[in-house]
């Protein structure tokens, strides 16, 4: 296995188009990070002014990977991590909050957004008892991401798949279920899958401020029902309390009360 390596893949060499929105890099502005253009702060400006609580789910969502994260390694004992769909590097990235608790912790990201792989060395820094890798591949190409992943991760031991908000870029939901179904068959009992994403059914205003985006010719992300979001985590284990909205899931105690939000996500078992 590898401890620290950059595996290429066909969009490696592909030129970053700064004239569409993406949608990691206006996440990334949501976040306050550095690592968008001016036409994602506008558009994310756009959303903004229809829908001022896009910021709190950005920032809900990296809070949930930080406990969900947290809890594998404190208390389920894992100490290898899959992240596909990673996004542009901020505070907390999985590494960062896995490797402080257990520093010999491996961790694979996975991304084929040409701006994403341009920072992958920032992804990259680790602990030398741990090992980190970026893997250029694409969500849909799950024999090609277990392959790359497999010079790093042993995946005979348990390991753990982390989707925070890549799923909701797949349009058809059959197809999303089947890309988590075939990255999970390969992975041993005792592993994990940890997934959120956009939901329908709590804050209309978010909806439409969505559905509009996604007509504006940036690339989509389709919100799902929680049953949607829920049908990924068939066949597995489910962690208390279940699939709900991310502020609810195990909040920090010292947090004030958290209030649910257009974003669901959950943490399961497979046995």
């Amino acid at each position: 296995m590898t401890d620290h390596a950059t595996t290429p893949g066909p969009a490696a060499h592909e030129k970053i188009d700064t004239s569409v929105p993406h949608s990691a890099r206006i996440w990334n502005y949501w976040l306050g990070g550095k690592d968008n253009y001016p036409v994602d702060q506008e558009a994310g400006d756009a959303y903004t002014a229809v829908f001022p609580g896009i910021v709190t789910i950005a920032r809900s969502s990296r809070a949930f990977l930080r406990r969900n994260i947290t809890y594998l390694v404190a208390e389920a004992g894992i100490r290898q991590f899959l992240d596909v769909g990673t996004g542009l590097p901020t505070a907390d990235n999985t590494h960062e909050v896995a490797q402080r608790i257990a520093p010999e912790s491996r961790i694979v990201y996975v991304d084929n957004d040409p701006l994403v792989i341009a920072h992958a060395r920032d992804l990259l820094h680790f602990t030398p008892e741990g090992a980190t890798a970026f893997v250029d591949a694409d969500v849909l190409d799950p024999e090609r991401i277990l392959a790359a992943a497999a010079e790093t991760l042993d995946l005979t031991r348990p390991t753990a798949l982390v989707l925070s908000n890549i799923l909701g870029h797949v349009a058809d939901h059959d197809r999303a279920r089947s890309v988590v179904t075939r990255l999970m068959a390969a992975l041993p009992s005792g592993s994990y899958l940890s997934i959120n994403d956009g939901s329908r059914g709590i804050d209309p205003v978010f909806e439409q401020a969505q559905d509009a985006y996604n007509e504006s010719g940036a690339v989509p992300y389709n919100l799902r029902t929680v049953d949607e979001i829920t049908a990924y985590f068939d066949g597995l284990d489910l962690i208390e309390p279940g699939v709900v909205s991310v502020p609810l899931w195990r909040p920090d105690p010292t947090s004030a009360t958290p209030e649910p939000v257009g974003e669901h996500g959950g943490l399961a078992r497979k046995p």
